[in-house]
């Protein structure tokens, strides 16, 4: 069986690239379902789909959307290689992108998050490891206004 590497949306405004995958991959591949992703593993993975839904929410109001619409409109994949699909390509923690061969990335630091990197133009956006000690609110807050600025949230 081809190891399964890819959970959401097939056109996704944005795609969380992991290295290792949940518990019970296989059927959330066949329903797409952050509360049975979140219900079947660790809170390690509460703590993802969360960081995810926060980030890539329309509204402030991420519950909601991370409960019934997160799938819609993201993506997880866990393999090496950007896909190649339009929206934004989120890759979390310095040795998950250590595992990727990005040509003439330019991603420039957020002033207010310098721990944060966006190219703006190939649609990447480099983080810490998306866990809570990593990602804080303050600093979720900045990548929301810094993909606002580009657009993201306006489908621009």
């Amino acid at each position: 069986m081809k190891e399964l590497d890819y959970l959401g949306s097939p056109q996704p405004s944005l795609i969380l690239y992991l290295p290792h995958r949940p518990e019970g991959l296989g059927q959330l591949v066949k329903t797409p379902d952050a509360g049975l992703l979140m219900e079947n593993n660790s809170n390690h993975w509460r703590k993802i789909v969360t960081l995810l839904a926060k980030v890539a929410s329309p509204q402030q109001e991420w519950r909601g959307f991370r409960d019934n619409a997160l799938f819609e409109h993201t993506a997880l994949c866990f393999s090496a290689r950007l896909r190649e699909m339009p929206g934004w390509h989120w890759i979390g923690g310095k040795d998950n992108l250590q595992r990727f061969n990005i040509e003439g990335l330019n991603a420039k630091p957020l002033k207010e998050a310098p721990e944060v990197a966006l190219d703006t133009e190939k649609h990447i956006l480099l983080t810490p490891y998306p866990d809570y000690r990593q990602l804080s609110n303050a600093t979720v807050d900045e990548i929301r206004k810094a993909l606002g600025r580009v657009g993201f949230y306006t489908g621009n």
